[in-house]
């Protein structure tokens, strides 16, 4: 499997984003050990620079991570035509242990690669740059969570075996599957969408009384309602199928992409609803994060209440 090109493309990329990434983190430590803003002397100096240039690398880093977590959902399913069983990026991650584990995992560090770039944002705005031990400091953390994204994709990768049957997307998202989604298919609809719209509610409550810490974690609550309700209610919806619910085949030509449109909208409205924590001027997070997540809650709505017009029924 780490013959296919698409394959290969990803981790000679990532082994390049390694490179990178050590370079940064070498430099990363010394600037979180060392700096000192109000210190003149020559070391403080070079750390200056060094800064600039660790900063400009991470920020690259991200500016590449972000199509290329596209470019892998996209050999997901181009792997997928080789896997008996497969239908879509859903059988691939179920074919080996590590799959879950991977996707999950690029996915916090998005959120995590995304936050640094808006502390690095700030922390430029202000003369005294007052969160470059901060933002260093936390990417030695990132770090981590980076190589060992890397290491996860090729140890996946290399697991799958071609001649082995896999599940597909219908039978591991489905109320007979004995995996642990499987139990959020047992939750009635009303149960789901009382959660979903009371969570988009307290949000908004959360935005007018400006509380911005319980406004950031009827956020982070929301990521998690947001997804269940996607796959066990608005995904049947969106395929016009009650009986499927798969995360992926909506990000496929047959359905538009739509799929692109619903993830970006949940990420944005959700990251800046999490920032607002971080920053002294979040005013302008607290209303693209509004914005972007109205939009997501329209969005499935509207869809919903389309195919009821259009069938005269409800699924």
């Amino acid at each position: 499997m780490l013959l296919t090109p698409e394959v290969l493309t990803l981790l000679i990329l990532n082994i390049i984003f390694a490179v990178f990434a050590i370079v940064a983190f070498i430099l990363s430590v010394k600037i979180y050990l060392n700096w000192d803003i109000n210190s003149t002397s020559k070391k403080q100096y070079q750390l200056e620079k060094q800064s600039f240039l660790s900063a400009t690398i991470i920020k690259y880093i991200f500016a590449i991570k972000v199509p290329l977590f596209v470019f892998f959902i996209f050999t997901l399913d181009k792997v997928s035509n080789v896997l008996t069983g497969a239908m879509c990026g859903a059988g691939v991650l179920d074919a080996t242990e590590y799959g879950t584990y991977l996707i999950v995992l690029k996915i916090i560090n998005l959120y995590l690669f995304a936050y640094w770039l808006k502390i690095n944002s700030e922390d430029m705005k202000e003369e005294n740059q007052p969160y470059t031990r901060f933002k260093f400091g936390m990417f030695i953390a990132l770090f981590f969570f980076f190589i060992i994204e890397i290491v996860l994709e090729g140890v996946m990768f290399n697991a799958i075996e071609i001649d082995k049957m896999v599940s597909c997307c219908g039978s591991i998202y489905s109320s007979s599957a004995t995996s642990a989604i499987s139990n959020i298919f047992a939750l009635e609809n009303r149960v789901l969408l009382t959660l979903f719209y009371g969570n988009y509610l307290l949000i908004f409550l959360f935005y007018f009384l400006k509380n911005k810490y319980l406004f950031a974690l009827s956020n982070m609550i929301f990521i998690i309602v947001a997804l269940i309700t996607l796959i066990a209610f608005f995904g049947g919806y969106i395929y016009e199928l009650p009986s499927h619910h798969c995360p992926f085949c909506f990000l496929q030509s047959d359905y538009y992409y739509i799929g692109y449109l619903i993830y970006t909208t949940l990420f944005l409205g959700t990251f800046y609803g999490l920032t607002v924590v971080f920053i002294k001027k979040s005013e302008k997070s607290y209303k693209i994060s509004i914005l972007f997540t109205s939009v997501y809650v329209v969005l499935l709505t509207l869809i919903t209440i389309v195919y009821y017009f259009k069938n005269g029924v409800w699924l």
